[in-house]
Formats: C-alpha cells, structure tokens, sequence
C-alpha cells in the first residue's frame, strides 16, 4: 500500500500501521494496540489521517479526536467513536444491539434518557464493551479499526473506558490506534491499555534536514536551493506542522527559496505560533478575531450559528469571518468548523482576555441552555465562569451534576458541585450541597465523601431525613476507608440527637451493623444482649424493624446461638422469603449489607438453598443495574462461598477467581478482595492445593496486618489453616490461639465461620494432647447449642482424634451420619474417609474417594486410594 500523499521519514511508524491491520484482517482476525506519542505538530494527526486511508477499502474505521476545552465533557470521545455507525440503525435494532445494557450504557452515549437506579461507573463501562463487541461480531467481513487522536485531551470518562477496552482486545477482531503527547497525558492520568500483551508503541522524531529540505521542494521547486532548506529546518526544528506552515508563508509572500531570503524565516516562523499566530489574527480585522474566539470557546463540533451568537454578529458577517479564517489557514470545513490544527486552537483560546472569555463562556452556557440541551451540555462552560453569587448558577451546576451521575460519571459531577460551592451557595443550600457532593463521590473517594459530609452535618440547613441519610453514608463511607469504630460512633451520636420514629432506627440498625462488623471491640456480649432487647421481639412491619431482625439473625449465628432461632429472625426480616423493597440489593436507602446478612446467616445454618437463591439474586441484580464493580465481584464471592459450604469445590474456586478479577479491576486492597481471598484460600486447601493457595495469599497479602473489618470466614483461622497445611505448625499455633483469644470473649463460637478451636486442637495433638482435648470438648459443646447437622459433625470428627479406638469409631460414624444430612459435601467426604481408615475398610474408603472426586477435592481423593491401596496390601 501506497500512500495516498507524502509523509516523510514515516515509513517505520506506517509499517508497524500496516502489520497491525494486515493482522487484523487476516485469517485470524487479531486484534491489538498501537499507540503513536509525540510532541505537538510532529504529525500524529496526518499519519492517522494516511492509516486511516490506507485501512478504509479493508476495514470498518470509526474515528474520534480528544478536545483540549471538552475534557470535562463526560463520554465525549466514546460518543464521537460510536455515534455515527448507531446512528445508521432503526430504534429497535439499537436497542436490541444493546440488550440487557440499554438502560445502563445508552443513557452515557445520549441515546436514551436515564432510568433506574444510579449507575456504576464500571457497568457503563462493561456496557460499552459489550455493544462494540456486538457491532465487531456484526462486520465479520469487515474488521473494526478504532482510532483516536489527540487522546491526551480525552476526557476522563472515555480514558477509563479506553484503558478497560484495550486491555481484552485479544478476545475481539478490533484494532485500536491512538495518538497522544506523552507529557500532556501523563499529567493528567496513567496511560490506558498497558494490560494488554500485544500493544505497540511507537515515538515519532522530528525530521531529518534532509527530509525537511525534501518537504520544501516538493512545496516550492526543486530550485529551492541547501542554505534555504537548512534555515527551515532550523527554525522549525524538523517539526512537520511548523515546517509545512512556514512553507506556506514563503509561497504567501512569493520568497523566492534562496539563500538570500533565509533571513527572513525566522520572523515568519513566530507568525505560526503563539503571539505570532494571535497577531496575524489580529491583522485580519476585528470582527475576524472575535469569531475566532467564539469558536475556540466553542472547541468540537463548532456550529456557526452559534459562533455567531457568541461573537454577537449576524450570520452574513460569521459567513464573512469563517471565509477569511479558513483562507488564513486558521480553520477548515463549514458547518460543523474545527481549528486546522490543535495549536492553532490553543493559542487563540489562550489569547482572548481572561474577562472576555470568562464572559462568553457564560454566554455559551446561556445559548446551550436555551436550546433545550440540557444543564450537563452546558457545564462545561458553566465551570469556566469565575464565582459571582449567581444563584441561579449554583442550581444549574447542581441540575448538572444530577444528570452526570445518572449516567455513570460521578468525577464530572464532583467538579460541577465543586465549582457550585465556590459561588457560593446561599447559607441554607450549602449544607445540601456539601451532601450531593458526599454522594457523588461515596464511590470513587471515601475520604473526600467523609470531608463533605462531616461538613454537611456540621451545618444548619439539612431536614431530618436528610441528616439521616448523610450519616447512614458517611458510615458507610467510614467503613469503606477501614474506620469501622468512627462509623459506630458517628451513627450512635446522631441517633442520639433523632426523635423516635424510622429515622432513628435507621440510625441504631446501622449502628448495631457497623459495631458488630468490626474484628475488634471492647464489649462484644453487652453489644449482642442490646440488639437481642432490641430485636428479638419485632415482627418484621417495616424496612427498620426487619434491618434489625437480620443483624440479630447473623449475630446470632455468629456466636453460636441455635441455629433455628437464627433462621427464624431472617424469616420475619424477609418478605414471603425475599428482600422487602427498599432493602433490596440495589436500594441505596439501607444498602446491599442487609440481604447480605441474611444470605451469609442462611449459608452457615446450613440452609444453603435458600442462600444460592439470595446470592442468585444479587448477581442478576447488579448486572441488570449495571453495578459491576465490587458489588458484582462481591455477589460472585458470595456464591463461590455457596458451593463451598456444599462442598462443590471446582464450582465455589470458579466464582471466587472471578469474584476477584472483577475486585481487581475496581482497585486493590478492598474488603471484597479479602473476602475473596480468604474463601479462595480455603477452597483451594480443601482441594489440596496448598502451593495454589499460598501464591493466592502472597498475590493478595493475606496475613497481618488485618483489616479493622470482619473477613468472611474469619481471616486468622483461615491464615492458620494455610500454616497448618504448610506444616508451619508453630506458627500456625501462634496465629489460631490469637484467633480464639479475639473471638472468645466477644461470645462468637460459630466453629464452622471461625474453626480456630478445631484446628488448634489438631496442632497441638502431639505436643499438648491434654489441651487439645478440651478445645475440641469445648467446640463440642457449641456445636451441639448451634444445632446444625455440619457443625455437630465436624465437632464429632475432632473429638474422635482423642478418644480411645473404638470410641473414636463410633464418634467418627456418628459424625458421618450427622455429615450426610447436612448439604456439606466435601465435610461428608473427609469424615467418611476418616472413618474408613479408622475400621479399615475398602468400601467405606471407595465411597469417601467417590465422594471426593465428586467434590473436586482431588488431594482427599488421592489420600482415599492410598489409603485402600495400603489395607488391601496388608490383608
């Protein structure tokens, strides 16, 4: 392939372009990364311009371009991207396109109008990724190139989905290709795509001086003589836009290309750029300079009509003016315009007098508005006007931020309702304002979400029900940043200053939540006998009541209490067995713990159906909501825990490697990713995978120090199982007697959340068997108070390690008959194997091997051959 006009000393830059798309539309479709960087005017733009050209007769091409005055503009590129080709199909086949996603993605690319509850960033994301991908599979014959210019001015919307886009371009017949400087984008973010493996980057060099001098001839005559040529390159420092202008400039004013005129390039080279650019503006007439600050202002997508709106002329004279610009090479095109160049842009941006432009911002966002396009479509300009106690300007930007988070971009309403404060808001708004702000950024910032909202709450002006929520967030948003105690004691406070009635039990459910969620407290006991009073008579009328009823339910069976009280607590706090409205998983006024209390309280009282349709729930939920985050990587967790406790390891280590993939795309060191690593880590030991389980547990520094959040399981007892397998017996001594020494005074004797007792004893078997004893007689006896058939098996199956032979086989037959009625399959097949090797028999060993194939538990598996092998050797 040719190029369809000259670019020089580009040939490696176009080859690494065309091995890229030669891949792309080759027999295996691969898709991939290629990223050009380069300083402004090096030539990205016309290199992508000649990609483009070359790729256009193979490939489907959508093309966008990055604004230096839109980057606050949220999804503008992906919008720029996608548009056109959706904009070429029926209504209904877009949203069929769309599927399950319209209502999350199509509001974020301006094709739908927001519903539901406010979406996750992350969906909107995913959404996006799944509409491309359809629209890719849709051109098989035709493979999809992305290209995106100037995506250092990208806004920050688009980079995110960029940098999430690219990083699975291996699974997609989609090449991406993307121009940036390198300074300007690394001030404003990390570079996107670097997760993925196949992505080539490419710097471009200014050119050569011979190059430079090619340039010139091919512009002005072969007759352009060396000591010329020299000059352009030396004024122009090889850069291609520079060198291409000033070779304009030279045919302007009929420079004869000789060595005699090469002092004069240097004066012409200065009009090119900067305060020489803005002063040949100035040359071509006031009314000329005007419109061309109108359509800086403007930026993308600059209509004339309203250049001419801002500029205050008719649109005979903006005719007039776009003629004269386009002649001076300043802009191109005629109804949208655009700069010739992003320079050109940025030095008649930053030319117009700081009043001036502050003022026809205003002016912008006024004509936008009067248009009908809406508070979002004008902020961006609303963000440049300085703070003038405009209160009709506050409410704009409080409208605005509205809209943004209603589509999935809560940073571009944290800088509306930033910029609203700096008005500033009258008195009695500004505490509401502090509280939008808190809720915009509960996601993305927990720290800024507790400055705004301690701020809030310390202002007069927030109605009853709005203190309430904003404390019910600020905890929430304490307990995301690991302060769980200062979250209590937050919620306690104002419960303390609320009259009786929802709102006050909303406060103290909380409160009860977030005390009793913590690793540690002073008085675990009294904070339990409290909830009790405070619970164990309700029935469950209204959304307070059943909030507390599941607390109590999960406390209680966190500490070991029966079982069937347990479950019946969570009966009365659902609704013919399902989450009431308003407590459901994607209802922000209570939040997702509440269901998940009752799910996790059901998944260890061995009620493990109705918790896999709980947790079932929560995956639909959130996927259908768009909340593909850490909900949805912790609704996955929840279900891997669901096939551990039933033994279905393979299934249980599926969801919890997924549960953390989808953690890790979120951030790193979240409650969800302890969670997950924990259930792994133990899922992993039961299939006896111990090296697997120690990689997981270094990936994700699973060990002290702890989180000030409870783990579920409780992370100690899992870290010292982990030891135990590694033969660290020692330390696995240390780790699980600590584990007891936190749990026991705070009454928590549940020995299937927290085995430390169990376990422990299994250390010290050798060395302290007295004690050993009595910690399995203990865990006995609060297995049997708990009352479920797993928890009195997997005690039977400890004790029987210190009982005489045969009281240790019928305590071991016992614990199978316990075990078999239980839903807890791999626990079934470890007491059967232990039985079997207890009275020797081939059968019983054959029937706990099969058992734990079937539970994917291949080191127990394994053991059970052994062990057969070993007796029918023996007889």
């Amino acid at each position: 392939m040719k190029p369809s006009r000259p670019l020089y000393e580009r040939e490696p830059e176009l080859a690494a372009a065309e091995q890229a798309v030669d891949a792309l539309c080759g027999a295996q479709a691969v898709g991939g990364l290629l990223i050009f960087s380069g300083e402004a005017g090096i030539g990205k733009t016309a290199l992508l311009a000649e990609i483009e050209t070359i790729a256009t007769d193979r490939c489907t091409v959508w093309s966008a371009r990055g604004g230096e005055t839109v980057t606050s503009v949220p999804f503008h590129v992906v919008r720029q991207l996608l548009q056109p080709a959706l904009d070429q199909l029926p209504p209904d086949e877009v949203r069929s396109l769309f599927g399950a996603w319209y209502e999350i993605a199509a509001p974020a690319l301006g094709l739908a109008e927001p519903r539901g509850p406010q979406p996750d960033p992350q969906g909107v994301r995913d959404g996006i990724d799944w509409v491309v991908s359809r629209l890719a599979s849709r051109l098989s014959h035709r493979p999809l190139l992305l290209i995106i210019d100037d995506a250092h001015w990208a806004d920050g919307e688009s980079l995110a989905w960029l940098a999430s886009f690219t990083s699975r371009l291996g699974e997609l017949p989609v090449l991406v290709i993307q121009a940036h400087r390198p300074d300007e984008l690394a001030a404003r973010t990390s570079q996107g795509g670097s997760g993925h493996p196949d992505q080539v980057r490419v710097a471009l060099r200014a050119l050569t001086p011979d190059a430079t001098s090619e340039l010139v001839r091919a512009a002005l005559g072969e007759h352009a003589d060396d000591p010329f040529c020299r000059e352009v390159w030396a004024v122009t420092g090889g850069n291609p836009y520079e060198a291409v202008e000033l070779v304009a400039k030279v045919q302007d004013r009929e420079l004869p290309p000789l060595e005699e005129s090469a002092g004069l390039l240097r004066e012409l080279g200065a009009s090119a750029r900067g305060s020489g650019l803005v002063a040949r503006l100035e040359r071509l007439g006031t009314n000329a300079n005007r419109f061309a600050w109108a359509a800086a202002v403007l930026g993308t997508d600059i209509s004339q009509d309203l250049a001419a709106t801002l500029a205050g002329m008719s649109p005979a004279e903006a005719a007039d003016c776009t003629a004269r610009l386009r002649d001076a090479r300043i802009v191109s095109g005629f109804d949208p315009l655009e700069f010739v160049h992003p320079l050109i842009a940025t030095a008649v941006y930053r030319s117009i007098p700081p009043a001036t432009r502050t003022a026809m911002h205003g002016r912008a966002a006024w004509a936008i508005t009067r248009a009908g396009l809406g508070a979002a479509a004008a902020s961006r300009h609303l963000l440049e006007v300085h703070p003038d106690d405009d209160q009709e300007l506050v409410a704009q930007l409080r409208e605005a931020a509205g809209q943004h988070l209603a589509v999935g971009a809560p940073e571009a309403a944290r800088r509306c309702l930033e910029r609203a404060l700096r008005e500033p808001p009258r008195h009695q708004v500004r505490a509401t304002l502090l509280y939008e702000l808190g809720c915009a950024t509960l996601l993305s910032s927990p720290p800024t979400t507790v400055q705004h909202l301690r701020a809030a709450l310390d202002l007069p002006g927030l109605d009853d029900e709005v203190r309430v929520d904003a404390t019910f967030r600020l905890a929430a948003a304490l307990s995301h940043n690991n302060q769980l105690k200062e979250a209590a004691l937050a919620l306690a406070d104002e419960a303390g200053r609320t009259a009786p009635g929802p709102g006050r039990m909303r406060l103290q459910a909380a409160h009860f939540l977030w005390e009793g969620m913590q690793a540690a407290e002073e008085d675990g006991p009294a904070r339990s006998r409290r909830l009790a009073r405070n619970a164990d008579h309700l029935a469950g009328r209204d959304n307070a009541e059943r909030a507390l009823l599941t607390i109590r339910a999960f406390d209680a069976m966190l500490r070991g209490e029966n079982s069937q009280l347990a479950i019946d607590l969570c009966e009365r706090a659902l609704v013919d067995g399902h989450p009431a409205r308003g407590l459901g998983w994607t209802d922000t006024e209570w939040g997702f713990e509440f269901p998940t209390l009752v799910g996790i309280t059901y998944a260890f009282t061995d009620q493990l159906d109705r918790a896999e349709e709980l947790f079932g729930e929560a995956v639909r939920a959130f996927e259908i909501s768009g909340w593909s985050g850490a909900h949805l990587a912790f609704a996955h967790t929840l279900l891997g825990l669901v096939h551990r406790r039933r033994g279905r390891l393979a299934e249980a280590e599926g969801f919890l490697r997924e549960g953390l993939r989808l953690a890790d795309r979120v951030g790193s060191g979240l409650p969800v990713h302890w969670d997950a690593a924990c259930l792994l880590i133990d899922t992993l030991l039961a299939r006896g995978r111990v090296t697997e389980a120690r990689t997981i547990a270094d990936r994700y520094e699973f060990g002290l120090p702890y989180p000030s959040a409870m783990v579920l399981p409780d992370a100690p007892c899992i870290r010292g199982r982990l030891l135990l397998a590694e033969g660290r017996t020692k330390e696995a001594v240390t780790e699980l007697e600590a584990a007891g020494q936190a749990l026991e005074p705070r009454g928590r004797f549940n020995g299937i959340w927290a085995p430390w007792a169990g376990d422990l004893a299994r250390a010290l078997a050798d060395d302290d068997p007295a004690r050993a004893s009595q910690l399995a007689t203990s865990a006995r006896v609060h297995a049997e108070r708990f009352g479920t058939e797993t928890a009195i098996g997997e005690a039977l199956r400890c004790v029987s390690l210190f009982a005489r032979p045969e009281d240790a086989r019928h305590l071991l037959a016992e614990a199978v008959r316990h075990l078999e009625a239980s839903p807890s399959g791999y626990e079934h097949a470890l007491a059967r194997f232990e039985y079997g090797v207890a009275i020797r028999s081939p059968r019983e060993l054959a029937r706990a091997q099969k058992l734990a194939t079937a539970c994917g538990a291949e080191g127990l598996a394994n053991r059970a051959h052994q062990a057969r092998a070993s007796i029918r050797s023996s007889e």
